[in-house]
């Protein structure tokens, strides 16, 4: 059965969210790999625990979009966007790992903000979790706000 237009409109636009978590994923793994020196063990810790996090963001989404009625995509309709947070051509480019960090994360912060605001006063369950997504995202944001504001000291 078709999905009502506003129920397929949330359930595309879950989607855009469920494919910017693995790719944060991706990213985080990737970097927490490639950074090299004494200065990216930090980074690399946070990066590596915030991929927990993301992939349950993921799984959140993934089930919520089947719940609503939608269709998961499979692998073959990701692209990848995330130009900003790909590993540096330099391993010791904190900074640049950094800034694509605070970038992701403020990405996903408006896709959550444009879903909450799609939801309101019609799907409240979906609102919900995107909110406690969205309390997430901005944490992990600050978190790497506070990483570039030591690093530019530096």
């Amino acid at each position: 059965m078709p999905l009502d237009a506003q129920t397929q409109q949330i359930v595309d636009e879950l989607t855009v969210a469920y494919f910017m978590e693995l790719e944060t994923v991706m990213n985080y793994i990737a970097n927490s790999v490639h950074l090299d020196g004494v200065r990216a063990e930090e980074i690399k810790k946070s990066l590596a625990a915030d991929v927990t996090a993301e992939v349950g963001h993921a799984q959140l989404l993934a089930d919520r979009i089947k719940t609503i009625g939608g269709k998961l995509p499979g692998s073959l309709e990701f692209k990848a966007t995330q130009k900003t947070l790909q590993p540096p051509a330099d391993s010791t480019d904190l900074v640049a790992v950094i800034k694509g960090v605070i970038d992701a994360e403020h990405g996903a912060c408006e896709q959550y903000t444009k879903i909450i605001k799609l939801c309101d006063g019609f799907d409240y369950v979906t609102q919900d979790m995107c909110i406690t997504i969205l309390a997430d995202e901005q944490h992990h944001r600050r978190e790497f706000k506070g990483f570039l504001t030591e690093y530019e000291k530096a």
